[in-house]
């Protein structure tokens, strides 16, 4: 099976074209910038409060909210999931302490 942010991030670009009254992500991206980041930090909290709570099946459920929202961005911005991949795969394997230096150089 395909990998299934690659198939959300297919769906989200597809809504681009999409009209804004038929589509909650085409909405969005008519809203701009700002709406979509404003549902990031509602999602986030969203996530922090789970946590709080010590519930893992809302955890679960508030996360996934949080990471669609974040993928609606990076189809805003043409960024695609492949390269935080990349990136990710760049850090990996690499001490935390070792990639956070290097960006201060």
């Amino acid at each position: 099976m395909d990998n299934i942010l690659k198939q959300l991030e297919r769906v989200l670009e597809q809504r681009k074209g999409t009209n804004a009254d038929s589509s909650y992500v085409a909405s969005l991206y008519a809203k701009g910038t700002d709406e979509i980041l404003k549902k990031i930090g509602e999602e986030s909290a969203e996530v922090i409060m789970a946590v709080k709570d010590d519930q893992a099946d809302k955890i679960i459920y508030e996360v996934a909210d949080l990471w669609f929202h974040t993928l609606v961005l990076l189809r805003h911005k043409d960024i695609e999931v492949a390269k935080i991949e990349t990136e990710l795969s760049r850090r990996f394997g690499l001490s935390g302490l070792e990639e956070k230096a290097s960006r201060s150089k």
